[in-house]
């Protein structure tokens, strides 16, 4: 964490030695700037998606349908992202067929996974005995399901939404992997399916940007011959209506970080406004989200500059000064502090300052008190990291996992992924022990032995994570998804590299999610 330095000296003569990281800048200039929304076509979208919405809702709550129907239905409302209109007719509905459900009409392997995968997404806990009947006598696959390639599509898809115990879908998981992997390209599969695979294979829906994959399916639906016109009217109307204002709250970001102008006094820091924007979208992209994402979006971005102060620039001193005054949060504090640290410091009050009278108004000031308790406790950490690092201590693996269930379980996949992928890039330049140097030591292997164990630690927590999600749940729903989207652009953003540090990781991301448009 904490720069090692000469002398150690906050206010003395010598310049400390900082192992600076060299962050790339940020790739957008002025790009985001600068937006205005088409207010004439805005309310153009909105007449129609209106007319639109009360068609389909008719269409969800409409009785008479087969059950396996109703379920393609929803599966569909979900994939080309607009379910979030009809939350409560949805959750009646899989109620229902939950409660009803019997594979008394021999449903295929399609069928039977399309269930599977949509009741478990919703906190119900179907049995993965279901796919007893797909395997033969020796407890293999049978010859059909390896010809039936929607078919282990869709078992692949709801492999995702496994628990610990289920040795099965470990099965079917690598089976369907291998299987789909053998088939992309070759003779036996349409372009277009061939499409759908690559993609799956590449991202699946369960950990996938919900507003990114739904973008990715309107195009594979406008080319299947038996879809609904007015459900993809919906979606493209409904998901270019949602870029408008998506914009237009970036583009106010945006100018505002650049007025905050704090980049210019820690320029070692990273500056990632955009891609800030990008995670609260994730987090929740829903119109009645704005503040959130606003809210989010600066303190995230308090944070990333926070830690790169601790993790690349600072000096074990300055950083016990930062912490002691966040600690304190008071103004007088500041006259304590470097210059470069008082500027953060000022951007920190007057942030959460700005954040608490928007939220006043909405008459929900009391949770920047338990964001403040939170952004301290993060500080601390950072602390006790900058001390391990300067007295070259490794800590026990088991440490870096503590927090409650939920919590712990998203953030072990984003610290363990953000490890492995950022480790050779943070101890070229001198880095606390991550948790792969941990594990290496603790265990004594290789790093590429370690780097096998976390990613099994990973798919641990994500089978954690939907056991939390199954019902009944400790805590609300609306909550635990926007833990379970936070795991989700953990997957998306860290994949194959640090894609926030480097940000063309996720560039083609942000441009399709904010600017480009879906050809209506």
């Amino acid at each position: 964490m904490a720069s090692s330095q000469v002398g150690d000296m906050v206010n003395g003569n010598a310049e400390p030695t900082r192992h600076l990281a060299k962050f790339p800048p940020s790739l957008w200039g002025d790009r985001f700037t600068s937006f205005t929304l088409d207010k004439q076509l805005s309310d153009k979208y909105g007449n129609e998606i209106e007319v639109l919405k009360e068609q389909v809702r008719s269409m969800v709550v409409a009785g008479g349908r087969k059950a396996v129907e109703q379920i393609n239905l929803i599966n569909v409302l979900e994939r080309l992202g607009v379910s979030y209109h009809f939350e409560k007719e949805i959750e009646e509905q899989l109620e229902q067929l939950f409660a009803k459900f019997e594979d008394n009409e021999d449903y295929d392997l399609f069928t039977i996974a399309l269930h599977f995968r949509i009741f478990r997404q919703h906190g119900y806990k179907m049995s993965c005995d279901v796919f007893n009947k797909f395997r033969d006598s020796n407890g293999e696959f049978k010859e059909t399901v390896s010809n039936d390639v929607q078919g282990m599509l869709s078992l692949y898809e709801a492999t995702y939404l496994k628990i610990r115990g289920e040795g099965f879908l470990d099965e079917a998981h690598a089976f369907t992997i291998a299987q789909l992997e053998s088939l992309v390209g070759g003779p036996h599969l349409s372009s277009d399916l061939s499409e759908q695979v690559m993609h799956a294979l590449k991202q699946s829906i369960h950990r996938g940007f919900p507003r990114l994959e739904a973008k990715h399916f309107i195009s594979f639906y406008e080319k299947d011959a038996s879809r609904n016109e007015t459900l993809l009217r919906l979606a493209k109307l409904d998901f270019n209506q949602l870029q408008l204002s998506h914009r237009e709250e970036l583009c106010h970001i945006f100018r505002w970080w650049k007025e905050l102008d704090l980049i210019s006094k820690v320029p070692y820091a990273r500056d990632r406004a955009v891609e800030c924007f990008f995670w609260s979208t994730c987090a929740y992209y829903e119109p009645q989200h704005s503040v959130g994402r606003a809210v989010l979006t600066k303190i995230m971005l308090l944070l990333s500059v926070t830690d790169d102060t601790y993790d690349a620039y600072g000096t074990y001193d300055e950083v016990k000064l930062y912490t002691n005054a966040v600690q304190r949060w008071d103004v007088s504090a500041m006259d304590e502090l470097p210059d470069y640290m008082k500027a953060l410091y000022r951007a920190l009050l007057n942030v959460y300052d700005e954040v608490e009278r928007d939220l006043a108004k909405q008459g929900r000031a009391y949770g920047v008190h338990h964001s403040k308790e939170a952004f301290k406790e993060i500080v601390r950490s950072y602390e006790i990291e900058a001390e391990w690092f300067k007295e070259g201590y490794v800590v026990s693996f088991e440490w870096i996992l503590t927090k409650p269930k939920m919590v712990a379980t998203s953030g072990a996949i984003g610290r363990l992924v953000d490890d492995v992928m950022s480790h050779d890039e943070e101890q070229e330049r001198g880095h606390v022990a991550t948790g792969l140097d941990c594990y290496m030591k603790q265990h004594g292997v290789s790093k590429q032995e370690a780097i096998v164990e976390l990613y099994k630690m990973i798919e641990n927590a994500w089978r954690d994570i939907n056991e939390e999600m199954l019902k009944p749940t400790a805590i609300s729903m609306k909550l635990l998804i926007r833990v379970l989207n936070l795991s989700r652009i953990s997957d998306v953003v860290y994949k194959y590299v640090d894609g926030y540090t480097h940000p063309e990781i996720i560039k083609d991301h942000v441009i399709s999610l904010f600017e480009d448009p879906i050809p209506m």
